[in-house]
């Protein structure tokens, strides 16, 4: 192949976005002449940065701040294929408040390049097309920097097997660096006036759908992998720990997609608890009456001991766990049956779990990571399809633009993300920043 160059073994075109600056920080990449500057909330980590986030917040004011309201120009289109795009709404996601507060894993910042701009839940108009993509679509992406958009070939053996979401370009092949837009240097994020794309990760919104049910198509398609990639029997017992975003679209998912016999849901705050129900739990608790709950709806024994956290003999025949807490997750393997499955589906961090649950009754424990392909699940798919194109259908049933609150402009982006940390409490599910409303 003409133009290509050869890293690690593995064949990257050079013009697939990684001879555009992979690694230059966005103010040093070449500025088209006449192009105004563009704002973006812009996140530099760094070690001091880390620390202080992690007593006071990475979103404050002082010297070590990580985020700040940058004017600077937008991303260079980094190859044939790409799109530029003006964001309509971007949602701050659990994953983004994690970087900013310092508690996500340092598994995942070696897998960004730096600075970004968040914001991978996003609904755009096409402004510069390429592709099939004319200027003036609306569009939601779905964020994932696989093989496919990175150019690389040969494609790497997961991106090969139809598993885009486990890639392992992700590190710098062909592109920076990044697991997804919004957490790349090169691509920028929604949480900006422009931001690109390759134009194999759009998905034409219908018309049917707001921008506000658009922007939860991201999360959605979360869920809905989660699900179809472990379904429930009709005869199961269901159990979703954590009542956030994607504790709630796991909810609807289940119901939507899959219809297990019972779905029991652990839900902190009261309006979480009744909005559960309303997306059909059919019953609700808060996280200290979880295991009561579990017990009495699957017969389960309780067993309590001086040094351990109590936990069932019984318990749910599968688990999605949510919240990304350490306390979830052990909560989740206390009260999963034998031989169940336990789904991580919330970002987990660093933790000290006891695992001697899972190795004593033979638990299954697994992760749920973004969206993909999926061939199977409740919904019987055939033939295999996009994760997220069946999300854009689920979306027109489901309407989860009814949990986003009010979106906010860039500058207020202190208040947005104060509301957003925390959402449960203040009734709140989703928040998402308008980036139009400051002129772009």
């Amino acid at each position: 192949m003409a133009g290509a160059v050869v890293e690690g073994g593995r064949r990257r075109r050079a013009d697939a976005g990684g001879a555009a600056g992979a690694g230059r920080r966005p103010d040093e990449q070449p500025h088209r002449r006449g192009t105004p500057l563009m704002r973006a909330l812009e996140c530099t980590p760094t070690l001091p940065g880390y620390a202080l986030a992690r007593l006071v917040g990475g979103a404050r004011g002082g010297p070590f701040t990580m985020l700040r309201l940058a004017h600077r120009p937008p991303p260079e289109l980094p190859g044939e294929g790409w799109v530029r795009l003006r964001p309509r709404l971007a949602g701050i996601c659990g994953s983004d408040l994690a970087a900013l507060h310092g508690h996500a894993s340092p598994y995942l910042g070696a897998l960004a390049s730096s600075p970004f701009v968040p914001g991978h839940e996003v609904v755009a108009d096409v402004s510069e097309g390429g592709g099939r993509w004319s200027a003036g679509a609306r569009v939601v992406v779905e964020p994932l920097l696989h093989c496919g958009v990175r150019g690389v070939v040969p494609p790497c053996p997961r991106c090969a097997a139809g598993e885009p979401q486990g890639c392992e370009s992700v590190a710098g092949d062909g592109l920076a660096a990044g697991l997804q837009s919004g957490y790349c240097a090169a691509t920028g994020g929604g949480w900006s006036g422009e931001m690109v794309a390759h134009h194999s990760q759009l998905h034409e919104v219908p018309a049917a759908l707001d921008d506000r049910d658009a922007v939860m198509v991201e999360p959605l398609a979360c869920a809905l992998h989660a699900v179809l990639r472990n379904p429930p029997a009709h005869d199961d017992r269901v159990l979703v720990v954590g009542a956030g975003t994607l504790g709630l679209l796991v909810v609807a998912a289940l119901r939507h997609a899959a219809r297990p016999r019972r779905v029991i849901a652990v839900a902190k705050h009261d309006g979480q608890r009744r909005l559960a129900a309303r997306l059909g739990a059919d019953l609700v608790c808060a996280p200290a009456e979880m295991l009561r709950t579990v017990r009495f709806e699957t017969r389960a024994r309780l067993v309590e001991g001086r040094a351990v956290e109590p936990f069932l003999l019984g318990g749910a025949d599968l688990t999605f766990e949510c919240s990304g807490t350490p306390a979830g997750l052990q909560g989740a393997i206390g009260c999963t049956r034998a031989g169940g499955t336990v789904v991580m589906v919330g970002m987990p961090g660093r933790a000290t779990i006891d695992l001697a649950h899972a190795w004593h009754r033979e638990l299954s424990v697994r992760g749920a990571y973004g969206y993909g392909i999926e061939a199977g699940g409740g919904l019987a798919v055939e033939p295999p399809r996009r994760t997220f194109a069946i999300a854009l259908e689920a979306a027109q049933a489901l309407r989860p633009g009814r949990l986003v609150d009010e979106p906010l402009p860039l500058d207020d982006y202190h208040r947005a993300l104060a509301r957003a940390s925390s959402a449960g409490s203040r009734g709140l599910v989703k928040v998402a920043f308008a980036p139009g409303e400051d002129g772009g």
